[in-house]
């Protein structure tokens, strides 16, 4: 299987702009800029969008760790918070915090835990994440 989103970059780093596009259409020609990237301004940028892709294929992993334990989740809430540092005369994604709380009717937190720390090693996007990922994850009443 394979996915496909492209972007488009015009001008120099501070100044330029670009967009980004995917194929589904579900973004087309999303602004990004040095400002949205680096400061607050208008537009996406590549962390947001790597934390939005992070914690929805953590929240679907989680599904199916619990169903695969006999459990179905009424909720999964996941928010992912990524990290841009400073690195030599670069930058690197240094760290991903993923926060999640869950609903899960008639599993303990022992049980929960254990099948969120595997989520957080197994789901597609952390395997391929060099940046340290650290998880909060509770199950709510």
């Amino acid at each position: 299987m394979k996915r496909n989103a492209s972007a488009v970059w015009s001008g120099g780093l501070n100044e330029g702009t670009g967009s980004i596009s995917t194929a589904t259409g579900v973004l087309r020609d999303a602004p990004y800029g040095f400002r949205s990237r680096f400061e607050d301004g208008p537009g996406t940028n590549p962390e947001e969008l790597l934390g939005a892709a992070h914690a929805g294929c953590f929240s679907m992993a989680l599904a199916l760790g619990l169903e695969q334990a006999g459990h179905t989740a009424q909720r999964i809430e996941t928010k992912a918070v990524v990290t841009l540092d400073k690195d030599g005369d670069g930058f690197a994604i240094t760290t991903v915090d993923l926060t999640c709380r869950a609903k899960v009717p008639g599993i303990d937190a022992a049980a929960f835990d254990a099948i969120a720390q595997a989520t957080k090693q197994g789901c597609p996007v952390s395997k391929v994440l060099k940046a340290t990922i650290n998880l909060d994850a509770k199950l709510e009443d």
